[in-house]
């Protein structure tokens, strides 16, 4: 699935709903799903990584449509000709 369509997907089975919430509560459940995802990455979650994986983009998916933003356009802005600061791929620049 592109992140588009995993875009539309969310507007399709959320759309009314992400919007009657609004950005800001909608941010507020994608924050918990990272805290779900942050669990399962220690073992420590009631569910899969990969299940945490798929609501935290699932949310930010939803998060973007109620903000207006296309995912995909905005990572192929920031990221498509490689590294935002040093522009190589893979990275070039010093370890933080």
């Amino acid at each position: 699935m592109r992140v588009a369509e995993v875009q539309a997907l969310m507007r399709d089975l959320y759309g009314p709903r992400d919007a009657a919430r609004g950005a800001e509560k909608t941010f507020l459940w994608l924050v918990e799903e990272v805290g779900e995802l942050s669990q399962a990455l220690r073992g420590k979650g009631k569910h899969t990584k990969e299940e945490e994986f798929a609501d935290v983009l699932a949310w930010l998916a939803s998060l973007a449509n109620v903000a207006g933003v296309d995912l995909e356009r905005a990572l192929e802005a920031k990221y498509g000709q490689g590294c935002p600061r040093c522009k190589a791929k893979p990275c070039r620049c010093a370890p933080a």
